[in-house]
């Protein structure tokens, strides 16, 4: 494009331009779906349900496949086309965003560890009651797919990198910031753990998601606050100290120097 200078613009370019991780994730995501799309329309119901019994995320299952944490990932329900359009572009969206500040390799490292961690603590959630003597749940045999753990730590990072961006969320008329819209999807997500909605959408990972990616970026700031907290305490232990060392000695003389140092 170009503007009424002759000049060339970059807007529109930059306004659609895809990162390369971004690149390679969406390649990735929409090869694995046209996958399941053909392995259901040639072999049939069953073998697709094997498929996610071995690659999609089953917390009875996974001590055995450990695989299963980084591959559901890139598993879409096909019984609703808009589960991947959406994921995708949620990461197309605001995951070129911290690319463009991260760099690929970081982005990368970013995304797998948000969503390897939101399906672990599903897992380790589905998983209780059989730790406590309780059997395993139906629950845990379901297999979760589906790329909104990290996708959900994508959207915690950008509240924390850019709080005040404006951005508009479909009904809504009006811009929120990032901040905003992040702690009403948390808020969501968490109402959705405990069943509300009746949805087979698995908020459990959204939160996971939410939870790695926040801990993660704000390691930094506990333990500075840690490591100032001690500092605190190391600074008013030492001047009580000196001041029960001058009470001490209030009343001894001054000693005098046998020289003087230039």
């Amino acid at each position: 494009m170009y503007s009424r200078s002759g000049i060339k613009s970059h807007r529109v370019s930059f306004d659609f331009y895809v990162t390369p991780a971004i690149k390679f994730l969406l390649i990735a995501n929409f090869a694995v779906f046209i996958f399941e799309a053909l392995l259901y329309r040639f072999s049939g119901p069953p073998a697709y349900g094997e498929l996610l019994q071995w690659f999609g995320l089953v917390p009875a299952r996974v001590i055995l496949y450990l695989w299963q944490p980084f591959t559901y990932l890139f598993l879409h329900d096909l019984g609703s086309i808009w589960h991947i359009l959406m994921n995708m572009f949620t990461l197309w969206m605001f995951g070129r965003e911290l690319e463009l500040v991260w760099g690929r390799n970081r982005f990368l490292r970013y995304y797998f560890m948000t969503g390897v961690g939101a399906g672990l603590v599903n897992v380790i959630v589905k998983m209780a009651p059989a730790l406590f003597g309780q059997g395993i749940p139906r629950t845990a045999y379901i297999p979760t797919i589906g790329a909104s753990g990290a996708i959900f730590g994508i959207l915690v990072a950008c509240a924390i990198l850019f709080p005040g961006r404006r951005v508009y969320v479909f009904p809504l008329p009006v811009p929120l910031s990032m901040r905003t819209v992040v702690i009403l999807m948390t808020v969501v997500t968490f109402l959705g753990t405990f069943g509300l909605g009746a949805d087979n959408v698995s908020h459990l990972c959204h939160l996971g998601g939410m939870l790695v990616g926040y801990v993660y970026l704000r390691r930094g700031s506990f333990l500075h606050s840690l490591r100032n907290s001690v500092s605190d305490w190391q600074h008013r232990r030492n001047q009580r100290r000196f001041q029960i060392y001058l009470g001490k000695h209030r009343k001894d003389p001054p000693s005098r120097p046998d020289n003087w140092v230039n």
